[in-house]
C-alpha cells in the first residue's frame, strides 16, 4: 500500500498508438478515483462527408478513415450498401475479398505485436530501440508485415488504401500467376507467424482478468469471421440490422469520440479476444494446435495474453490465405452490377481490433442520405477505461513510473485506432 494520500498519472500523448490520446489516472488514498482515456483528436465527421455522395463512393471514401485497416472500411462499406441493394455476389468474389483482408489482418497483426506491443514485454522503449540488440525480431515481423502487403498490393492495387475495391466486387481480377507468385512468401510468412507465437507465449504477464460482454460476428458459413457474419455477445446474438438497438453509443466530455454499452447497461468488449472466445473452435487445426502449445484455453480473460491470440490468428490467416490461394479459379466477371434502390443496409465486419459497423441509407437514385459507422475503438473505451481502474487498483504499490509505464502497456492491450475512433460527434449548439 503506498502511503501517499494522493497520486495522478499523467500520460499527455500516449506512444506507440494510432492517433493522438492521453490518459489520466487519480489516486486518493488506496481507492483509484478517476480514469480517463481522453481522446482528444479531433473529430472527423466522415458521416457527414458521405450524405449527398453517390452510392458507389462511400468503400473509396471510407478507406481514408484508417492507413491500417482500409479494407476493413471497404469490406464493411461494400457489404451494406449491398444489403441495401438486395445484392449478392459471386462466391469467387467473396472469396478473393476475404483474401484481400487476410491481407490487411497479416499486416495490420505484424504492426501491433512487433512495433508496438513486444517492446513493452521485452523492456525496450520501441522498435528502434529493439532492433539494436534483437534484429531478427524485428525483421521477422518486418517480413511479416510485408506478406500482408504483398497481399493488399496484388489485389488491392496497392496497400494503403487499396483502390480495386468496388461494390459488387473488383475493377480487375487477379491473374492466376499474380496470385501464385504469393505462394513462396506466404509459406515463410506461415513459419514467422509460428514462431511468432512460440515469442508472445514466453512473455511475462501481468495477472488481470477482464469481465466483459463479449462482442464479435460469427460466421455461419463455420469459418472463423473475418468478412463477415452475425454480431454475437456472451448471451447470444441479434440481427445486424439492429446493431444501433444492441450496441448503444453515448458521449463523455473528456473524449472526442463515442463511448458505448450495450443495451442491459454491460461493457462491450470487441477485438481479438472476443472472436477467439466465441470463435475458437473454427480455427484451424493447425491455429488451434498452435493456440493450445501457448498455453491458451478456449477462453482468455487476460487482456495482457490478447498478444498471443492475435499471433495465433495470424497464423490463421496466412493459413487461409494460402488455401484461398490455392483453390482460385477467376470469377466469370470482376463484379456484379449493383443498380440503386431506395433502401437502408447493414454491414459489419472483423477488423483486426474487433466489429466494425456501417448502415446507409439510400434514395432510389443511390444518393447517401445518412451514414452511421460504429468502430471498434469506440465500442471498447468503456471496457478500457474499467480495465484500466481495475489495474491500478491492484497495482498500487508500484512507484508511480513504473505504474505509469503498465498503464500504457494495458492501453495498448486493446491496439486503440485513436484516429478511426474521432470521426463522429454529436455537437449541440445552445444559443441564447
Amino acid at each position: 500500500m503506498t502511503h501517499r494520500h494522493d497520486r495522478l498519472l499523467h500520460v499527455a500523448a500516449l506512444a506507440r498508438v494510432e492517433g493522438e490520446g492521453a490518459m489520466r489516472v487519480r489516486v486518493t488514498g488506496d481507492t483509484v478515483t478517476e480514469v480517463q482515456l481522453d481522446i482528444y483528436e479531433p473529430p472527423r465527421f466522415f458521416e457527414a462527408l458521405l450524405r449527398g455522395r453517390g452510392h458507389t463512393e462511400p468503400p473509396d471514401i471510407t478507406s481514408r478513415i484508417c492507413g491500417i485497416c482500409p479494407v476493413a472500411y471497404q469490406m464493411s462499406a461494400c457489404a451494406a450498401i449491398e444489403d441495401a441493394c438486395g445484392i449478392t455476389v459471386d462466391s469467387g468474389i467473396q472469396d478473393l475479398r476475404r483474401l484481400l483482408y487476410c491481407g490487411e489482418w497479416i499486416s495490420s497483426h505484424a504492426l501491433h505485436i512487433y512495433l508496438l506491443h513486444a517492446p513493452d514485454f521485452l523492456g525496450y522503449s520501441g522498435a528502434v530501440d529493439m532492433a539494436r540488440d534483437q534484429r531478427p525480431v524485428v525483421e521477422r515481423g518486418l517480413r511479416l508485415k510485408q506478406a500482408g502487403n504483398m497481399i493488399m498490393e496484388r489485389l488491392g492495387g496497392r496497400a494503403i488504401h487499396p483502390v480495386n475495391v468496388r461494390i459488387g466486387g473488383f475493377h480487375r481480377l487477379p491473374t492466376r500467376t499474380e496470385l501464385d507468385s504469393l505462394v513462396a512468401p506466404l509459406t515463410r510468412a506461415l513459419d514467422d507467424a509460428l514462431d511468432t507465437v512460440t515469442m508472445a507465449a514466453g512473455f511475462d504477464f501481468p495477472e488481470y482478468e477482464c469481465r466483459h460482454e463479449w462482442l464479435a460476428l460469427v460466421d455461419p458459413r463455420q469459418r472463423y469471421p473475418i468478412d463477415g457474419g452475425v454480431p454475437h455477445t456472451s448471451q447470444g446474438s441479434f440481427p445486424l440490422r439492429e446493431y444501433t438497438s444492441h450496441v448503444v453509443e453515448h458521449q463523455v466530455s473528456h473524449s472526442t469520440a463515442l463511448h458505448a454499452r450495450l443495451a442491459d447497461g454491460s461493457r462491450p468488449l470487441t477485438g481479438p479476444l472476443a472472436r477467439y472466445a466465441l470463435n475458437h473452435d473454427r480455427l484451424s487445426p493447425l491455429a488451434r494446435q498452435t493456440a493450445r502449445s501457448a498455453g491458451l484455453d478456449s477462453v482468455c480473460r487476460n487482456p495482457f495474453r490478447s498478444i498471443i491470440v492475435r499471433a495465433v490468428e495470424t497464423v490463421y490467416a496466412v493459413e487461409e490465405a494460402l488455401r484461398i490461394i490455392a483453390s482460385y479459379e477467376p470469377p466469370p466477371r470482376p463484379a456484379v452490377p449493383v443498380p440503386p434502390v431506395a433502401a437502408i443496409g447493414y454491414g459489419a465486419t472483423e477488423a483486426p481490433r474487433g466489429v466494425l459497423f456501417h448502415s446507409y441509407t439510400l434514395d432510389d437514385s443511390g444518393t447517401v442520405l445518412a451514414a452511421n459507422i460504429v468502430p471498434p475503438t469506440a465500442q471498447n473505451q468503456t471496457a478500457m477505461e474499467h480495465d484500466l481502474r481495475g489495474f491500478v487498483q491492484d497495482h498500487l504499490t508500484l512507484d508511480d513510473h513504473s505504474l505509469t509505464h503498465a498503464c500504457e502497456q494495458a492501453i495498448r492491450n486493446y491496439d486503440p485506432c485513436i484516429s478511426c475512433s474521432t470521426h463522429f460527434l454529436d455537437l449541440t449548439v445552445e444559443r441564447g
